[in-house]
């Protein structure tokens, strides 16, 4: 019979005999991490890396939310000017060094930007003028059309084409990025597990008492847990997008994908004077779009098939359905800007995640030991290592 503190594991077609790991219950860490979102894990990277003794604990048996129900694109053309942008980069080579080591495989680089209105390209050509435009370029629809003669693109007038952007299988990536910093870095993981109380060094949880010197909590949407006053005095709310995975369309995209319509979220362009035309054109041309919050991303997975999206609605709590009318928007555009009919629909969900009327990220210190972070914008999976190194050096 094995002693309590003596566990078996299967190597080679032998069991051998080995410590049991320590309970996280049982052992003092200097950092606990509130949430194994993409901005917990990235936290406790940043964490581990300088050293320190980690645990991650979540509600939840496996990822759920919003770090799994997105494009995994990591974008850095269109982030706002200065601070995002500058997260996106670091975030971006981070992701070019972890990605190897945990195994999670990127499946394709760059961005097309494929535009159709000459307003468009007003404002394409005024963001290369800008140092935000480093690793990129624009394409005349000529080489667009040679170098992807599958995506005909009728009405292209020009493509932005950057260098910079990566993309990942995010249910597939979040999960593996776990298991690493588990397995390479030490961190201790608390699964199923709802913290209740932050008073450091004690941590309380549905399961018990945690004992860490500091605490980051990364609560995502949920703003009626831990420091709910705090956050119920920032203003914020949730965002639900529709998205969409398409069968294989039978090629391979040159990078991932977008239209016009992004021109006017993204606040990279959109806070160029030269995009207060462009919007003036897409709310005569494509009001539907603007009222749903719909801008075109395509992205290719291993498999071939296509991540395509997505819509954005807003509420303090978003019902949980889809609808068809979104989707034919999405859709749509997809016709539009590539010029290939939709291949048929393989599965539609919904994701939701902060927002927040007057900043892409909240960090808050409740405490001297604590501190709060949510990206309130959607662009976790593009800015969260970043943010997770601010987080530990600050």
């Amino acid at each position: 019979m094995l002693q309590a503190d003596e566990w078996l594991r299967s190597r080679g077609g032998f069991r051998i005999l080995m410590p049991m790991p320590p309970s996280p219950l049982s052992t003092r860490f200097d950092l606990a991490v509130v949430g194994a979102g993409i901005v917990g894990l990235a936290t406790a990277l940043a964490a581990a890396k300088r050293g320190l003794s980690v645990v991650v604990v979540d509600r939840d048996t496996q990822a759920n939310g919003a770090s799994v129900r997105n494009f995994g694109f990591v974008t850095v053309t269109g982030q706002e000017r200065a601070t995002m942008w500058d997260r996106a980069r670091r975030s971006r080579d981070i992701w070019s060094e972890v990605a190897p080591a945990a195994g999670i495989p990127l499946l394709h680089r760059g961005l097309w930007m494929m535009v159709r209105r000459p307003e468009s390209v007003a404002v394409l050509e005024s963001f290369l003028r800008t140092d935000m435009a480093q690793g990129c370029r624009l394409l005349e629809p000529a080489e667009a059309r040679r170098r992807c003669p599958e995506m005909p693109a009728p009405g292209l007038l020009a493509v932005l084409e950057s260098t910079l952007e990566l993309r990942v299988e995010s249910r597939e990536a979040i999960p593996r990025l776990a298991a690493w910093l588990a397995a390479s870095h030490g961190v201790a993981f608390l699964r199923d597990t709802v913290v209740t109380g932050v008073e450091p060094p004690r941590v309380q949880t549905s399961r018990g008492m945690l004992s860490a010197d500091r605490v980051v909590v990364c609560p995502g949407d949920d703003f009626h847990g831990l420091y709910a006053p705090l956050l119920g005095a920032r203003g914020l709310t949730r965002c639900k997008l529709q998205m969409l995975r398409l069968a294989d369309p039978g090629f391979r995209l040159p990078a991932a994908c977008m239209s016009d319509l992004g021109l006017v979220r993204y606040l990279g362009y959109a806070q160029l004077p030269s995009a207060a035309p462009l919007l003036a054109r897409l709310a005569a041309d494509q009001a539907d779009h603007l009222r749903h919050g719909v801008h075109l991303i395509v992205v290719q997975s291993a498999d071939g098939s296509l991540v395509v999206g997505d819509s954005h609605h807003y509420a303090a709590t978003p019902d949980p359905f889809a609808r068809d009318d979104v989707d034919a928007l999405i859709l749509g555009e997809f016709r539009a800007a590539l010029g290939v009919e939709p291949p048929p629909i393989l599965e539609r969900w919904v994701g939701t995640y902060a927002s927040a009327p007057d900043r892409q990220v909240l960090i808050e210190a409740p405490e001297p030991t604590v501190r709060l972070a949510i990206v309130t914008c959607g662009a976790g999976a593009s800015t969260a290592f970043a943010i997770g190194e601010e987080l530990i050096d600050g």
